[in-house]
């Protein structure tokens, strides 16, 4: 008998750690989403206005203008961007996107968070300067510190016509360089300049390739997209953060099922000790299943029996690694105890982000998996129920 308890305690144990990492996994990983998602939001709008035929168009219409005023925007951002050619000193050449942006993309007070080195300037005594990606700062060496050498720019030249000189088919102008900013690859490789200075490299007085769109808290950015969506006709597309950063979100929403899925196997491991352990019980139960059949008990009491105590097993130990799984991510976002080994890290201690629908999904999750091993060992005593019948 004693070992029986020892079994169960230890059944028990297995579901109550299964339990409370997957409450622990699921919201570092809700943590780290929430993180990478907000750097994003930095560069991402929350609407995107962009051409469907060519690369630019002319914003100066009516309801653009109408738009630009609409109390309810935040910041109203004209973007001019292109692929350019990028030297800088002696260090080679690298060949990145360069994005003018307008006055209002400062608006985003966020932008500070990501600069690794410099600051996020546009404008110094007059001067346009550029804010570029750590990708570009890397292949380039840049040096925010000395302003000796700037940023080299050239893009094609519209009407170049054929030369020996291959130069001379390219616009160039020069910028220098305030600070590095670090987010994810797919920005690192990205040069922020005022629209102005995209301008005068494109000599492009009034088109732009885009407008990107912030709205004040409260918005109802559904019906705000509708709505432009339903005025701007079949000429733009109107796309929000999950449309822009689509391979992205469907990245992250796969690997949280898969984590989900690696830990639910580990959990129907440990539930399924129920299984052997109850099967010991029933075979150490035998006089006692054979006294409950002389009293008229059937083989449905005998079954609940012993279902009731392998979920009871299994409640227990998933309902306390739940419990445990919330205390422990409670303190982890207050204190943040459990923290990165590189202090270079925007963040220094492992971010944990809570959702109701995971607690709810682990509980039935346990609950499931509890009750179809509690069916196989209520089948075993039925089965042993029989085999005792004959004996006796």
């Amino acid at each position: 008998m004693h070992a029986i308890n020892i079994i169960s305690g230890i059944s028990m144990l297995g579901v109550f750690v299964g339990s409370a990492a997957l409450i622990i996994i699921l919201s570092v990983f809700n943590g780290f989403e929430k993180v990478i998602l907000s750097l994003y939001s930095n560069f991402t709008p929350e609407l995107k206005i962009e051409p469907k035929q060519g690369k630019t168009f002319d914003p100066n219409t009516p309801y653009f203008n109408a738009l630009h005023r609409d109390p309810k925007v935040f910041s109203y951002t004209e973007i001019l961007e292109e692929k350019a050619l990028v030297r800088y000193g002696k260090s080679g050449q690298y060949i990145g996107t360069v994005m003018g942006v307008s006055d209002e993309f400062l608006k985003n007070k966020q932008l500070d968070s990501t600069i690794e080195k410099g600051s996020f300037t546009l404008n110094y005594e007059g001067h346009d300067m550029a804010v570029i990606g750590a990708t570009v700062q890397g292949k380039l060496s840049v040096s925010i510190r000395d302003q000796t050498w700037p940023l080299q720019i050239y893009t094609p030249r519209r009407n170049a016509s054929a030369s020996a000189d291959q130069l001379s088919a390219f616009d160039v102008k020069y910028i220098n360089p305030s600070g590095v900013f670090n987010i994810q690859q797919d920005f690192n490789g990205l040069i922020i300049t005022p629209i102005g200075f995209m301008r005068d490299l494109l000599n492009e007085p009034k088109n732009i390739s885009a407008i990107d769109l912030n709205y004040k808290k409260g918005t109802d950015l559904k019906a705000v997209q509708a709505d432009i969506e339903d005025k701007v006709g079949s000429m733009f597309t109107i796309k929000n953060r999950f449309e822009q950063n689509a391979s992205l979100y469907k990245t992250l929403n796969y690997e949280r099922w898969f984590i989900f899925m690696i830990l639910v196997f580990v959990l129907i491991i440990a539930i399924f000790n129920i299984i052997g352990s109850l099967t010991m019980l029933v075979i150490d139960k035998q006089q006692d299943i054979a006294i409950l059949t002389s009293l008229g008990a059937d083989k449905r009491l005998i079954q609940g029996i012993f279902f009731f105590e392998g979920m009871m097993i299994s409640f227990i130990g998933g309902i306390a690694g739940i419990v445990v799984g919330l205390i422990f991510c409670v303190l982890q976002q207050q204190f943040g105890f459990i923290k990165f080994g590189d202090n270079m890290t925007a963040i220094d201690a492992y971010p944990v982000a809570l959702k109701f629908g995971d607690f709810v999904l682990v509980f039935l999750t346990v609950t499931g998996i509890a009750a179809i091993a509690s069916g196989i060992s209520a089948r075993l005593s039925i089965k042993r129920l029989g085999e005792v019948r004959e004996d006796l």
